[in-house]
């Protein structure tokens, strides 16, 4: 541990000009000309259908719907996989997971992350001179030189994975719900209801754990708090910077404080919905604030709503997979249907990104790892493929072409994960592979193997009839998926790829004091970033 200590100085010393300690940053007040800020703010399970019908305006995401408002909002946006860590290894370096090698979730125990010869969005624009923050849900590896501070960012303030992977003091709502932290005896995981009881959920501050258990109900505020003072430092640094915000909304456990404050008896889920809002809102503030003709603020989401959570699940809105529903299971997160993979996004840049605009360009969270790099001026890694494209000509030129082809990965509910037998064209869409996730009923759909593949016309959202094989529009559309996949699993074949790690270590589990009852400790104060002795030196 102490050459890890030793590489995080040492990268400060060689990008920064300065030395940073493990709760630290610094800027060294390099000009930042004309390059833009990039700010971009993932939610986790979150529903296409939570921001209402095509974009209506709800009373529970102001601050969303006045971006959106303001900027760009789009109507067929992607999740680049179903699941949390390919969708986000995805966001981070532009490519599907056969590329880059995440496949599927990692664990508390994971001793891998996201394949180190992979290049991320951060390190990218270290090269180009931003300084590069992430405050949120990291889920891409938090062991050695998997964690955040060795993979491009110079300041990380989150939770390594998914916050329902650890115990709290005082758990959210959940779907069963999971007990408190043990203070006495040392419990075990319980695998009929997936709670986790033996180690209690850390939150770092770079490579210090500074909390554990984390307080859930603080957390919102907290990130808010970081959010926008590394925006503020940033912007008044005379350095172009990205700040990446992965949100704990709106996965379980969610909050419990927010309904006791709120006078219109919400549910949990719409006053979590409201909470998130509220935080997007007060980073969007900032912005305006401070850096608003000069940033760039991306909002989407990683995947779908995690239906088995029944009422504590976002909404899918018209996209129900109603062909998957009779057959069972979930057609939400972890499966390929539109309600798995299609999620809200907004795009916001004062005096670049036009006012009030919908686009129905077919795009990708894959798309946003080379729109930011050209926007930054930089370059591509050099050999490599990637599956995401430069989206500028939509964002900026008006235009309502995106993708003609995107590939929907496997994962969860029915394939080898990462697999790509789910293909969309054009308006079409096309099945090699069904399978239901599990439902708030307990169901999970059976896997089912099509071949040839169910074909659906997306103008039937709802995924419910698909075409007739013998059909001549069926027949008109088969050949030109055939040719798609056989092109992307030939062009994959002859890639540069990466295989992760998922070997499970005990001793790979955050623990900030392993003779401590769930490694529960008591930590010093959160770090100011704005009183940070190295900040603007």
């Amino acid at each position: 541990m102490a050459l890890l200590y030793l590489k995080v100085l040492l990268v400060g010393v060689s990008f920064l000009g300065c030395l940073y300690p493990l709760v630290d940053f610094c800027f060294s007040g390099e000009t930042r000309g004309q390059k833009p800020n990039f700010v971009i703010i993932l939610a986790d399970d979150m529903g296409w259908g939570d921001l209402g019908a095509n974009w209506a305006e709800t009373k529970d995401t102001a601050n969303l719907d006045k971006m959106a408002a303001e900027g760009m909002r789009f109507v067929d946006f992607h999740a680049a996989a179903s699941t949390c860590s390919p969708s986000r290894a995805s966001l981070l370096t532009g490519r599907l997971g056969l590329r880059n090698g995440v496949t599927h979730n990692f664990a508390v125990t994971s001793v891998g992350g996201l394949p180190l010869n992979e290049t991320t969005l951060a390190e990218v624009l270290q090269e180009a001179g931003y300084v590069t923050g992430m405050i949120g849900k990291w889920h891409l590896g938090h062991h050695s030189s998997y964690h955040p501070n060795f993979r491009g960012f110079d300041y990380y303030f989150g939770i390594p994975y998914s916050h329902d992977m650890g115990c709290m003091d005082s758990p959210g709502y959940n779907h069963p719900p999971c007990p408190a932290c043990p203070r006495a005896a040392r419990a075990s995981r319980s695998p009929e209801r997936d709670c986790y009881t033996d180690v209690a959920l850390p939150l770092y501050e770079n490579l210090n754990i500074v909390e554990q258990p984390v307080n859930l109900s603080s957390l919102a505020q907290k990130y808010t708090e970081k959010a926008t003072q590394f925006i503020q430092r940033a912007s008044t640094s005379r350095r172009p910077f990205l700040l990446y915000v992965g949100l704990a909304h709106m996965h379980v456990p969610l909050t419990r404080t927010q309904l006791s404050a709120d006078p219109q008896d919400r549910t949990p889920y719409a006053s979590n919905l409201r909470e998130m809002d509220s935080l997007v809102g007060q980073i969007k503030d900032k912005v305006d604030r401070v850096a608003k003709e000069n940033t760039f603020l991306w909002f989407t989401g990683d995947n779908g709503p995690w239906a088995q959570k029944c009422e504590l699940a976002g909404s899918v809105g018209s996209f129900t997979g109603l062909w998957q529903a009779q057959q069972g299971g979930s057609p939400a997160k972890q499966t390929t249907w539109e309600g798995g993979h299609r999620v809200p996004a907004v795009a916001y840049w004062p005096g670049r990104v036009p006012t009030n605009v919908t686009s129905t360009a077919l795009l990708s969270v894959l798309d946003i790892f080379p729109t930011v790099v050209a926007l930054a001026g930089a370059s591509l890694p050099p050999g490599r493929h990637f599956d995401g494209l430069d989206a500028s000509e939509v964002l900026f030129g008006g235009s309502q072409t995106g993708h003609r082809v995107l590939f929907h990965p496997n994962s969860g509910a029915a394939g080898e994960y990462g697999a790509l037998q789910t293909v969309r064209l054009e308006h079409y869409k096309a099945f090699y592979v069904t399978g239901g996730a599990k439902a708030c009923d307990g169901s999970v759909g059976p896997e089912q193997h099509h071949e040839p593949p169910l074909i659906f016309n997306l103008e039937d959202v709802a995924e419910a009839v698909p075409l007739e094989r013998g059909s001549a529009e069926y027949r008109s559309v088969l050949p030109k998926v055939r040719e798609a996949l056989a092109d992307v699993l030939q062009d994959i074949a002859h890639d540069n790829i990466s295989r992760a790690d998922y070997t499970r270590d005990p001793s790979a589990t955050p623990c900030c004091d392993p003779h401590q009852i769930a490694c529960r400790c008591q930590t010093a104060s959160l770090t100011d970033i704005s009183t940070s002795r190295n900040i603007g030196k």
